[in-house]
């Protein structure tokens, strides 16, 4: 073991570690804030493990689980709220001054609401029988669990549900990654990681599920059982999104980040929503505009689709499935709308940002983005084709973690 060595902590990473300066340059150290002087054993030439605290931050707190520092789905548990906030801000003003660029970025908003709504577990074989949970930090490691404090309480079911499936599908000794997302009608369970498997195993997940009271029971995205409609809220619709189909982490977030967004583009008679996903943002625009959605996945468009209809009071909508890295919508199509929105994944929308820079009747932007990083590179295209960045919020709907999404308004 290294001998232990003491540090005073200068700032938080990108990933929310502490960092320090040792002898060859920075040194990381997981659950040390900024200004803390620490004891902490060097791993390598550029991360150590924490040992002790000898002066702790004003803005440390105590963790609210009892696997913090295990379980690695959560990194900040000790920072003060208030102050985890405003170094999410931090993140989004550095990723923008990267690429040059001033705005005004407001405060970051909290948007954890009741809490995740959806939740990834693994269940894994051990010598004690199949456990599930989340991995450890930078580890293959299982950390079983028995309750997440930062999920919703309608997921409270979450680990007993993924570990009972677990040892359904015992004798296949695969790894399995169970994604349990909370809905109007129950969970929506969809298994991923079992492979091809017989009919006997098809029967006996589908009384489980049944036994289990869920509201669906998919494998890698087929659909076994369904005894209730997966449904949720979007505005004045009702979506029942397909299996493992894409989400916001909490409703508050996605409610948050759709108002900033239709905030944005208030008075647009004719809107594009572009990777408009099952419609969380296209189906509450249509209360006051024409909507065109596209999304590269068909049966999220297909689920949007059926919703709007079913919806009286939306005003038309229409879908086209089409993948967008490859195929961005170019200037002389986006020529019909008032106004575009882009909610891309963590890659961001290079090529569809050059097409709407590229455009000349296109007046308002509305960005929503899950990697700052990303976004002030898109950001920085549509400025250099005349547009202007209004503003930027950032938005956290990942309490704990480093991740921060964000509006932004470009106009021209």
């Amino acid at each position: 073991m290294s001998a232990a060595v003491e540090f005073t902590i200068d700032r938080l990473g990108h990933r929310g570690d502490g960092i320090a300066r040792g002898g060859s340059g920075d040194v990381f150290i997981s659950y040390t804030l900024p200004d803390e002087l620490v004891i902490a054993a060097l791993e390598s030439a550029d991360r150590a493990r924490l040992q002790a605290i000898v002066r702790a931050s004003a803005d440390r707190v105590d963790p609210v689980c009892d696997y913090f520092t295990r379980c690695g789905g959560c990194a900040l548990q000790h920072l003060d709220l208030s102050a985890l906030l405003d170094w999410k801000r931090s993140l989004v003003v550095e990723a923008l001054r990267q690429r040059g660029i001033e705005t005004r970025v407001e405060p970051c908003i909290d948007a954890h609401g009741d809490g995740r709504r959806r939740v990834t577990l693994h269940a894994r074989q051990t010598p004690g029988g199949i456990e599930a949970g989340f991995m450890m930090a930078r580890s293959h490691r299982l950390i079983a669990i028995e309750r997440c404090p930062v999920l919703a309480p309608s997921l409270a079911a979450a680990p007993g549900v993924a570990r009972a499936l677990g040892e359904a599908l015992a004798a296949l000794r695969k790894p399995l990654d169970i994604q349990v997302t909370a809905t109007m009608g129950g969970l929506d369970v969809d298994l991923r990681g079992a492979g091809k498997v017989d009919d006997r195993v098809r029967l006996r997940l589908v009384e489980l599920g049944r036994a289990l009271d869920l509201a669906r029971l998919s494998l890698h995205g087929e659909t076994l059982a369904a005894w209730r409609s997966p449904a949720l809220r979007m505005g004045p619709a009702v979506v029942a999104p397909p299996p493992g189909g894409f989400l916001q982490a909490t409703a508050a977030g996605e409610e948050t980040l759709s108002a900033l967004a239709l905030q944005g583009v208030a008075g647009a008679k004719r809107v594009v929503d572009l990777f408009s996903g099952c419609g969380p943002i296209a189906l509450r625009a249509a209360g006051r505009a024409r909507v065109h959605a596209v999304e590269l996945e068909k049966a999220s468009l297909d689920a949007l689709e059926r919703a709007a209809r079913a919806t009286a009071e939306l005003r038309p909508v229409s879908t086209e499935a089409r993948d967008l890295f490859r195929r961005p919508l170019l200037a002389h199509e986006l020529e019909s709308f008032d106004a575009a929105i882009f909610d891309p994944p963590r890659a961001g929308a290079e090529a569809q940002a050059r097409a709407l820079a590229a455009s000349r009747k296109l007046k308002t932007v509305a960005g929503v983005s899950c990697n700052a990083a990303t976004f002030a590179r898109d950001a920085r295209i549509l400025i250099d084709g005349g547009f202007s960045l209004e503003q930027v919020t950032p938005v956290d709907q990942f309490r704990y973690s480093a991740h921060v999404e964000l509006v932004g308004i470009f106009r021209r």
